[in-house]
């Protein structure tokens, strides 16, 4: 926006989408429907005044002339895009007539809610739970992001909690791995970079590709996807043999050191390069400097959980600091988030209380399955008849494209889509509804990546007819006659109820400081006093089936994970058929399906691309900038190859996520990632693919 015009005011604001930092932020209002620039809060030593380029331009976003603005009614074929303009009451009608049909005609769970982290504030997000819940609709596995990260920092810890992310600043070695900050969480590198500048700290990056965070890396240490485990247990090996183990910290607060030293004796650097390509004089390197390093923090992300052996490698890399001690230093331990540091009742936000725990969980990723009437991903219930999406993009943004794209195609399913923009769900929707922005609405927010509740306050007018997410929510529920205190409530009033529940005072409270630092203290966040299990040890040998998690839902072939950190072999190997393993990395422009339709990431990110090894290309006869296909048995996806040396010989990178219809046959690329569960409580392997890749002609 041009920023001539003198702002009215400057307010304060929360980031609302799927990244851990939760950055709080500073937005200039210009009128009461217009906001100019969008910059990091300084006063917040978390943001520290600096976030992404995607948000610090959400103007282009919230002013977008594509932004939908009243309620549309499908007129052609789904997919097609063909809708009139129809009121917001006899939009309201026809859903709730639908949802009441597919009730009537096979029961409550014939009804579906459905939705993600468009937003992560906990009134917009997470109220479509109490429709389900008071209705007795189907129940939502979540299952596209977290789980197998999550569960596998919680199989050693007992906790999704950690050092106080700030500490970062005061450590003397940051290992930033399975994450790209760079790209995803600009903060991280923030920390980092100061701990470098101010202590003389050395920064680890552990990835698959040489990407932004690698490249700033004093040590970047580059592994085939899926290998994360083997890297650690060369870690642990070296620092056992070297006699870099803190004996006293092992025996007062780990299970099994012992028995995990006997373990790793084989597992050596030579063991782990063979399986990782990552050359044996890096592991020493890496081990030796977490060997001579007390205050080493360990920075540990979400590409844990892309991969079908993503939990155990999670798990083996929390290890680490264990083995050294380094829990018991300020700027040591390792953290992934601070899910559960917040202690919340939302109880009126998603209706708890209503909650049947007999009501069947449909898993989240297998949604292709689920539309196209598989018995087993339906739990032996009825077909899914109707569903109300918020927040997600599900035709894009889940595996197993192909299967979705066909599920959302039945005529018999009912869908409304409640969007900002139309997105390839929302073409295939048949209603369609407009969704305010973050701006347009109020919310509150926890930072995962930090440890902050924020106030996201409405700041300007909705655009045009847009509703926000409760607002729907309630309209809904008063149509099909689902009845809930929730119901009758302002999101302020949610708030502000929930924030005095929780043990976070009021919305006044929040108002007036603009954010809570909930961090714990510090032999909380260290576990000074023992880990979260009984007996207060970390677990190198989980019990894996009861790790404590949120939605502990068994999933996948958690019979075969291995007791003690490992290489589990449950990836989809390189075969003579699939000779390469492809990852799916987030692009820097883009959020997930979010930002790709503003001019400024488009640019940037020029079209869709997939990174190839100067030599894989030559034994292949490709050159740069070829038209390529890639495809494994699930389907084939047609882009453009870019030569890049800085993955290992084998592995293919394609920075995501493009919208479908920038691929030639509208083939996105989750048409070649899998769906199948990961073990123990799900997910999805978006980084864990076998592909073939192959000249598709001329470049265009």
């Amino acid at each position: 926006m041009n920023q001539a015009v003198r702002p009215i005011r400057v307010a304060a604001s929360a980031c609302p989408h799927d990244c851990p930092s939760t950055c709080a932020l500073e937005v200039d209002v210009l009128d009461e429907r217009t906001i100019g620039r969008v910059r990091g809060a300084p006063d917040n030593d978390y943001t520290a005044g600096v976030i992404c380029a995607k948000v610090a331009r959400y103007a282009e976003r919230v002013h977008h002339p594509d932004r939908l603005t009243h309620p549309l009614r499908r007129t052609g074929a789904k997919g097609k895009g063909a809708f009139e303009r129809i009121s917001w009451d006899t939009a309201l009608d026809i859903v709730a007539e639908r949802f009441l049909e597919a009730e009537a005609r096979h029961g409550a769970e014939a009804v579906w809610p459905y939705y993600y982290a468009g937003t992560m504030g906990l009134v917009m997000r997470d109220g479509i739970h109490r429709l389900r819940h008071a209705k007795k609709y189907s129940g939502f596995h979540s299952t596209i992001c977290v789980n197998a990260a999550y569960t596998g920092f919680a199989a050693g810890t007992g906790r999704i909690a950690g050092p106080d992310p700030r500490e970062m600043a005061k450590s003397d070695l940051v290992v930033i791995w399975g994450t790209n900050p760079v790209n995803t969480q600009v903060n991280v590198m923030t920390h980092a970079v100061r701990a470098r500048k101010e202590r003389g700290a050395r920064i680890v990056a552990v990835d698959v590709y040489m990407n932004g965070t690698m490249e700033q890396a004093d040590l970047p240490v580059l592994v085939k996807p899926g290998t994360d485990g083997a890297l650690a247990c060369a870690v642990m090996h070296c620092l056992f043999r070297d006699g870099r183990a803190d004996w006293d910290y092992l025996e007062k607060y780990t299970d099994a050191p012992r028995e995990l030293e006997a373990h790793l004796r084989n597992r050596g650097p030579d063991w782990a390069s063979a399986i990782t390509g990552c050359p044996a004089e890096t592991i020493e390197e890496f081990a030796r400097l977490v060997g001579a390093t007390k205050r080493a923090y360990f920075r540990l992300g979400y590409g844990f959980s892309r991969s079908r052996n993503g939990p155990v490698n999670m798990h083996a890399a929390s290890c680490i600091p264990a083995v050294t001690g380094a829990w018991l230093h300020e700027g040591g331990g390792a953290f992934h988030n601070n899910a559960d540091i917040y202690h919340w009742n939302k109880t009126l936000i998603e209706g708890q209380d209503v909650r049947d725990p007999a009501v069947r969980m449909l898993d989240q990723s297998r949604i292709g399955a689920i539309l196209a009437g598989d018995s087993e991903a339906l739990r032996g219930g009825p077909p899914v008849a109707a569903m109300l999406i918020q927040n997600t993009n599900p035709v894009s943004v889940c595996p197993d494209q192909e299967a979705v794209k066909r599920g959302f195609a039945r005529e018999d399913l009912f869908v409304c889509v409640h969007e900002q923009f139309m997105t390839e769900t929302a073409k295939m929707a048949d209603v369609v509804l407009p969704a305010t922005t973050f701006l347009e609405h109020d919310d509150v927010y926890q930072a995962g990546g930090s440890q902050y509740i924020l106030l996201g306050p409405k700041t300007i007018e909705p655009l045009a007819e847009c509703r926000n997410n409760h607002e729907v929510i309630c309209a809904l529920a008063r149509r099909v006659g689902a009845s809930h205190p929730g119901f009758g409530m302002t999101p302020r009033e949610l708030i502000d109820w929930t924030l005095r529940k929780s043990g976070w005072g009021t919305l006044a409270r929040l108002e007036r400081e603009k954010w809570i630092d909930c961090q714990p203290d510090f032999a909380t966040a260290h576990y000074v006093d023992g880990f979260n299990y009984p007996g207060g040890k970390f677990r190198f040998k989980p019990d894996w089936p009861r790790v404590p998690f949120r939605s502990a839902y068994p999933s996948g072939p958690a019979d075969r994970m291995p007791q003690l950190p490992d290489h589990w072999t449950i990836i989809e190997e390189a075969d003579a058929e699939h000779p390469f393993r492809l990852a799916t990395s987030p692009a820097r422009g883009f959020l997930n399906s979010t930002f790709n339709e503003t001019p400024t990431s488009q640019a940037r990110e020029v079209r869709p691309t997939v990174l190839m090894h100067p030599g894989d290309a030559r034994a292949a006869g490709l050159a740069d900038g070829d038209a390529v296909r890639i495809g494994n048995r699930r389907g084939a996806v047609r882009l453009h190859l870019k030569l890049f040396d800085g993955v290992r010989p084998g592995v293919l990178i394609a920075e995501s996520i493009w919208p479908n219809e920038a691929y030639p046959d509208g083939q996105g690329i989750n048409t070649i990632t899998g769906a199948d569960s990961i073990a123990p409580f799900g997910g999805a392997a978006f980084h864990d693919n076998k592909v073939w890749i192959r000249m598709d002609g001329p470049a265009g």
